[in-house]
């Protein structure tokens, strides 16, 4: 039997009718319900903010990745609609799970949003159904968190009755190279017919998908992701603050990595992954 929920599970995805639902409809969710959507899929967003339900199902777009336009064509077409009523989760196939978890004061994340979605999900918990968290989070929240309150203390077994992953969402604000759609997509189960699953659904909209071995291996790759990008960032307005003479050096990188200026031409083989100064690291997923 539970062979047959996965093939038919794969199967829905290999069609586009599964009934998708995102938790969540804020920067994150809401381009990962269009891309979705477009892709033929039956999206039913889910947020508690009345707000933004009420702008969605008008067809009208808050945010600034994705244009109005694009929402009034799902929402007229009937791919795209919008609720706070969490029990339609009932009649789903795939949730993703796409809430914020901001940093407290004391630099540990904010787990009070996730802790409340699960537990709306998990009262509409059922077999055959396929759930992805997205949210930033600790390397374990997937295993430790979710798997307890939505698989063992509803007697449904991970990879056989239902199935769990983690992919951590990459969203880069105002790209227009690399979007929800192109931006490869990384994931991993719980278990191997998890990661199965999960790779059929993602594969099914986003246009690359890299399967890692465990759902902590998904979560460990956004969180070097995230502090690659802080100590770059750092390391870059170090050097662009006037006292250390950086502006003299004239260093840069061209559309190829290497490093330019007189000695990058001499030496070709060293490569660099470019970076830019800004207003200072930090931001929604790093401390300030």
């Amino acid at each position: 039997m539970s062979e047959q929920l996965k093939q038919i599970l794969i199967e829905k995805f290999k069609r586009h009718n599964a009934r998708v639902a995102i938790l969540g409809m804020g920067y994150v969710g809401l381009p990962l319900a269009v891309v979705f959507a477009e892709a033929g899929f039956s999206v039913t967003g889910i947020d508690p903010d009345a707000r933004k339900i009420e702008l969605l199902n008008k067809g009208t777009s808050y945010i600034p990745d994705v244009t109005t336009e694009t929402v009034a064509k799902l929402v007229k077409a009937g791919k795209l609609k919008a609720t706070t009523d969490f029990s339609v989760l009932k009649d789903m196939d795939a949730v993703s799970i796409c809430v914020p978890t901001p940093l407290r004061k004391t630099g540990d994340p904010d787990m009070s949003f996730i802790i409340s979605a699960i537990e709306q999900l998990a009262r509409y918990m059922h077999k055959g159904m396929v759930v992805v968290l997205e949210s930033s989070t600790y390397p374990g929240t997937t295993r430790e968190v979710l798997l307890p309150k939505l698989g063992e203390e509803k007697g449904l077994k991970v990879g056989e009755d239902w199935f769990l992953a983690f992919s951590p969402e990459r969203v880069d604000p105002g790209r227009e190279d690399f979007t929800t759609l192109n931006t490869p997509k990384v994931a991993g189960g719980i278990t191997a017919a998890c990661s199965e699953v999960t790779a059929a659904w993602y594969g099914a909209a986003i246009q690359k998908v890299h399967m890692v071995s465990t759902a902590e291996a998904a979560e460990m790759a956004k969180l070097l992701e995230n502090t690659f990008r802080m100590i770059n960032i750092g390391l870059v307005n170090e050097l662009a603050i006037p006292s250390t003479g950086a502006q003299g050096w004239h260093v840069r990188a061209d559309g190829r990595g290497r490093v330019g200026g007189d000695r990058g031409r001499r030496h070709q083989a060293l490569w660099l992954h470019e970076v830019h100064a800004g207003a200072g690291a930090g931001g929604a997923l790093h401390p300030d």
